[in-house]
C-alpha cells in the first residue's frame, strides 16, 4: 500500500482554506497563458476541483484517479466529462489524445514516477502541468518524505523526452511546466 495517497474524504479537497491555499484558478489560468489548449486530462482528478476550474474556461477535461469514490465526486461537479478509474502509470487513453495533461498535487503520490510521466507523455500533444508542494517541511500538506524536489522531477522531465522545463513557484507550491 502506497502511504503518499490521500485516503481521506473527497470533500476536504475542496474545503475552502484548501481552494484559497491552492489558488486553483490562478493556476490554471497561469497554465493556459499563451497556449493553444483545447482538451485536457487531469491525472489523480480527485474531486475534480482542478478539472472543474480548466472546464470553466471552456476545455474538454477528462480526469483518471485511482479511488473511486474520488471519481463519483468529480462526476457530481462535471457530469458531462469522462472520469475513469485508472493509475497515472496506465492511462487508458491513446496517444496524444489530450492538449496538456494536468498533475494536480498528486505526482509525490503516484507509484512510479518514471512511468508516470512516460504516460502522461505519450497521451499529451504539447504540455504537462505538474503543480506540488515545494520540497521544504511546513505544517501542511505531506510530509517532507513524500516531497519531490525540483531536480528530481527535472531529471526525470528531461530522460523521457521533453524538450522544455520551466520551474514557477507560487506561495507553498510549485508548478513545472513540461514542453514536448
Amino acid at each position: 500500500m502506497n502511504d503518499r495517497i490521500f485516503n481521506q474524504e473527497p470533500d476536504k479537497l475542496r474545503s475552502e482554506e484548501r481552494i484559497k491555499r491552492l489558488e486553483t484558478d490562478k493556476i490554471v489560468n497561469y497554465c493556459l497563458q499563451e497556449k493553444e489548449i483545447k482538451t485536457l486530462l487531469d491525472i489523480g482528478t480527485g474531486s475534480g476541483l482542478f478539472a472543474e476550474a480548466f472546464s470553466k474556461l471552456g476545455l474538454i477535461v477528462s480526469g483518471i484517479d485511482i479511488n473511486n469514490i474520488m471519481i463519483e465526486s468529480a462526476k457530481k461537479y462535471l457530469p458531462d466529462s469522462e472520469f475513469i478509474i485508472a493509475p497515472a502509470e496506465d492511462i487508458p487513453f491513446h496517444d496524444e489524445s489530450f492538449d496538456a495533461v494536468f498533475f494536480g498535487l498528486v505526482f509525490h503520490e503516484v507509484n512510479d514516477y518514471e512511468k508516470s510521466l512516460m504516460e502522461a507523455y505519450r497521451v499529451a500533444k504539447y504540455f504537462t502541468f505538474i503543480f506540488e508542494w515545494q520540497y521544504k517541511k511546513e505544517d501542511f500538506g505531506p510530509p517532507i518524505e513524500h516531497r519531490l524536489t525540483s531536480e528530481f522531477i527535472k531529471n526525470i522531465a528531461l530522460s523521457v523526452g521533453y524538450k522544455n522545463f520551466t520551474t514557477v513557484f507560487h506561495n507553498n507550491m510549485v508548478l513545472y511546466i513540461l514542453e514536448k
